[in-house]
């Protein structure tokens, strides 16, 4: 089983149409079953009518579905009984710490920029916790052991959450309830067997699979399909307006646009228009390239 995970917050751009598509042609290809779910934790941010959009796109490219689950801002209390079970393990803690602070110059930071959480908070008695005048983060004590991902597209990667991430935040000092815990909770309650998203969330995946041992859910297979890149190696996204579906709807076909994608994927040779149809007989997530694709917009007329 797969699904598809938008986030309401705007038209889908050309990074969400690839991830969608390469999902959907692999569980296609296998008789699978798709669920959608929107992911509109951050309800500031997202919109019931992006929602209705985005399924709207969804159907013009010809990417069906067979179930949807609720969305994840209507799943609050599901979160709840999650986040008392890992009250009850032991392994929850009140962390102060300030954006500023994880991200100032004399915290541990990776090569890449990503900080490393120290710890500050996990050991503070009940007396300096009464020094603190605001409501806390709650994370999650992370064990000093190594994961190893087996993914369809980049292969192998091996991690050590105490080494790459430190503990983490599993509910915001709001109440809300962050991507890692919602996501694990939702895949795995809906038998979500297959997970397809960007490269850049491969980091995501030694998290949740931590919580799924936790909250007693297999893990999935995981794909992290290579990002879509603009000629100057800038990411596309979601502020490339021309870019977004709803301007490439109006000067291309559903058609065209699919066989642009499937040529940057590697599953053709050319760009040119193809049915979903025809594409499903041929996928192999063995065709797909593990690097970067940079994309030249000229390509995106018909």
């Amino acid at each position: 089983m797969g699904r598809f995970a938008p986030t309401p917050s705007g038209r889908m751009h050309l990074g969400n149409v690839f991830a969608a598509l390469l999902a959907w042609l692999s569980v296609r290809s296998r008789d699978g079953e798709m669920v959608l779910r929107m992911e509109d934790l951050d309800t500031q941010r997202t919109s019931g009518e992006y929602a209705r959009i985005l399924r709207e796109d969804l159907l013009w490219l010809g990417l069906t579905w067979d179930r949807e689950t609720p969305a994840q801002s209507t799943r609050g209390q599901v979160y709840d009984g999650y986040f008392h079970r890992l009250e009850e393990l032991g392994l929850l803690y009140p962390c102060y710490c300030t954006r500023s602070r994880l991200h100032s110059a004399d915290a541990p930071h990776l090569s890449d920029g990503t900080y490393v959480y120290p710890g500050t908070c996990r050991n503070l008695t009940a007396e300096q916790r009464e020094h603190y005048h605001r409501a806390p983060a709650w994370r999650v004590l992370v064990p000093d052991r190594e994961w190893v991902i087996h993914d369809r597209v980049q292969g192998e990667s091996r991690w050590n959450l105490a080494t790459d991430c430190g503990d983490m935040v599993v509910r915001r000092a709001d109440g809300v309830y962050v991507y890692q815990l919602a996501v694990t909770v939702d895949d795995g309650e809906s038998g979500v067997t297959e997970v397809v998203r960007g490269m850049d969330l491969l980091s995501s995946a030694p998290r949740q699979m931590y919580l799924q041992e936790l909250f007693g859910f297999p893990h999935p297979e995981y794909a992290h399909v290579p990002l879509l890149l603009a000629p100057d190696g800038r990411r596309l996204s979601k502020r490339d307006r021309d870019l977004d579906l709803g301007q490439l709807r109006l000067r291309m076909s559903a058609q065209a646009l699919v066989g642009i994608l499937a040529c940057c994927a590697g599953l053709t040779d050319r760009s040119e228009p193809i049915s979903l149809e025809e594409l499903t007989g041929e996928f192999s997530w063995e065709k797909i390239r593990p690097e970067p694709v940079y994309l030249d917009p000229k390509m995106l007329t018909e």
